[in-house]
């Protein structure tokens, strides 16, 4: 979709070389470009972190999630460029614990008619185990803001009559947020909920990322969520928006690295047309474009890391291993 017009973002101080001990990796300045299977994947030459401490794939035992946003365009499987059964389809291969979506799960303006007839045939199969956040384009309903991502997600995605909820799984604490109304109500039930949570890790999903190399580029909208989830030592951030694949080494609210900060991933690729990357942001690890798939998570009780998986079946980046605070 054509995004939504936005100012201009603010030049940033480039962020100095620095040791990650949550990593046990140095990290270093410098970009490249390069052509991987005829897609543009951009990762930083020389930063260790681009390079994964673990073999694709694999993980520690625990549980796997899947995780993507911005997914089911106006079409379905019968239109071959159609990319939302595609990944559903990898979904379906994986049999993840449970599916997290970070908005915009429906276009053009998530109309329940829409969700019945394009979402509901692909990614509808999970639906009893997804938990979903709604993007903007959930809000653009004629029939009301987000009337038509309600009536479709009912209770799974207002457990307790709000657009915001929290839910537990082993180790890990999770909480959704709704990014199109971040006021008072929804900052104070975060910091409520951050306070009463007795969970080693805490991973946190929405829309709107505050830090993207992409066309909407960093939305400050998101920084009060980020100061409250890095005082409580929230290890992930997962976010949508931007249609293209991102992840950031750890990092403060304010963008400075800091090696006991916040991982965010940014995950716009589930089946909407993708996005360019326009400005690159400090802490970006690597950034991949032009590509469909899903993340597919794997937690610990100690930890996490994740593999993005294209449509194709093949695994297109590694994260590092992280572990929680």
């Amino acid at each position: 979709m054509t995004p939504t017009p936005r100012a201009k973002k603010p030049l940033k101080s480039r962020s100095p070389l620095f040791s990650n001990a949550r990593l046990g990796i140095p990290t270093a300045a410098g970009a490249a470009l390069a052509l991987v299977g005829g897609v543009a994947l951009w990762s930083n030459a020389g930063r260790a972190n681009a390079v994964p401490d673990r073999a694709p794939g694999t993980h520690a035992a625990g549980f796997t999630a899947v995780a993507a946003g911005d997914i089911a365009e106006q079409c379905t499987a019968s239109d071959s460029d159609c990319a939302h059964p595609k990944t559903a389809a990898l979904v379906k291969k994986i049999n993840p614990a449970f599916v997290l979506t970070m908005g915009d799960n429906q276009y053009d303006d998530a109309r329940l008619k829409d969700y019945k007839r394009y979402y509901d045939k692909s990614w509808g199969a999970f639906k009893a185990k997804t938990h979903p956040v709604a993007g903007n384009h959930e809000t653009y309903d004629p029939d009301g803001k987000l009337a038509g991502y309600k009536s479709y997600f009912g209770a799974i995605a207002y457990p307790k009559g709000k657009s915001y909820y929290s839910f537990d799984q082993d180790n890990w604490h999770f909480i959704a947020l709704d990014s199109n109304s971040l006021n008072s109500a929804q900052l104070k039930w975060l910091k409520a909920d951050l306070a009463a949570n007795s969970k080693k890790c805490v991973a946190a999903y929405w829309h709107h990322p505050l830090f993207s190399s992409g066309e909407h580029g960093n939305d400050p909208v998101s920084r009060p969520i980020w100061k409250l989830l890095y005082d409580a030592k929230a290890e992930l951030v997962l976010n949508g928006h931007d249609h293209h694949y991102e992840r950031f080494a750890p990092q403060d609210p304010n963008g400075k690295a800091d090696k006991n900060g916040i991982v965010e991933l940014l995950g716009g690729m589930g089946g909407a047309n993708p996005y360019k990357i326009e400005e690159v942001q400090d802490n970006s690890e690597k950034r991949l474009t032009d590509t469909f798939g899903v993340v597919k998570l794997n937690f610990t009780d100690t930890g996490f890391s994740w593999d993005l998986v294209g449509t194709d079946g093949r695994t297109k980046d590694s994260s590092p291993s992280y572990s929680c605070r």
